[in-house]
């Protein structure tokens, strides 16, 4: 038999708390809920007192924020859902922070891949860290962001990236100083989430950031040169696209 995942409930509003304990123990019998909080002052006490593995932390409380919770706990052996009504550009900060996040009202099937999410990571470290970025992120400073690889979890500057290649439901980023990092994500989910950013998609394998290119030598497509000597083709259907924006770019730079 499984281990029981003790969890802890936070969330300011009655309906709330009682619909995801519905859910939860309806859809996800491994959640032994093992207490409830509706402040940031009585989620402190509960978790410190009964050391929770899984938190679903409403970010919204009557005296405070989510994050006060996590930045006033002594325990912090836990790892964090959070429960949202942000809206979807808001929604980009838990990418960026690689935090599961779920949208109120709470999807069943998406609150059974969060638990499942949860015991593939469980035990992982750098916590603190994720939260961190979640917060510059959510305050619109996508600065940093977090790719999950094998290994876990890796913190890099959205500057230092050079470019990322599709290979079939994965991306490879490549960053400065010759480091690689292969992500369990497609392509389209990092173009999405770079949308703002100065990255353009050139190709259906490559996404491109334009501060990195050196020059671009025409054809039929033609392909783009990087400041560290590697290519990638550009698409005859991405071409005049990418053109248009490396114009753009030159001339706000």
């Amino acid at each position: 038999m499984a281990t029981l995942i003790q969890a802890v409930l936070v969330d300011d509003e009655d309906n709330s708390l009682e619909a995801l304990e519905i859910l939860l123990n309806r859809y996800c019998p491994d959640v032994q809920i093992i207490g409830r909080a509706q402040s940031v002052e009585t989620a402190v006490n509960v978790i410190n007192e009964v050391k929770p593995e899984l938190l679903f932390l409403d970010i919204a409380l009557p005296d405070g924020q989510g994050f006060e919770v996590l930045e006033n706990v002594e325990y912090t052996g836990f790892e964090v859902v959070f429960t949202t009504a942000y809206d979807q550009y808001a929604l980009k900060a838990f990418e960026f922070s690689a935090i599961d996040y779920l949208l109120k009202p709470i999807n069943a099937e998406k609150l059974k891949q969060s638990v499942e999410r949860f015991q593939e990571i469980r035990g992982q470290e750098n916590f603190g860290e994720r939260v961190r970025v979640l917060k510059d992120s959510l305050n619109n400073m996508n600065e940093r962001i977090i790719l999950s690889s094998m290994d876990g979890f890796e913190v890099y500057k959205i500057a230092d990236i050079i470019r990322c290649e599709a290979n079939g439901s994965y991306t490879t980023f490549f960053i400065k100083e010759d480091r690689k990092v292969v992500t369990s994500k497609t392509l389209n989910n990092f173009e999405k989430l770079l949308s703002d950013l100065p990255f353009v998609r050139v190709h259906s394998k490559h996404l491109v950031n334009i501060n990195y290119i050196k020059k671009y030598i025409s054809g039929r497509g033609g392909y783009i040169v990087f400041e560290d000597g590697s290519q990638v083709d550009v698409s005859e259907r991405k071409k005049k696209e990418f053109i248009r924006l490396m114009k753009v770019h030159a001339r706000s730079t």
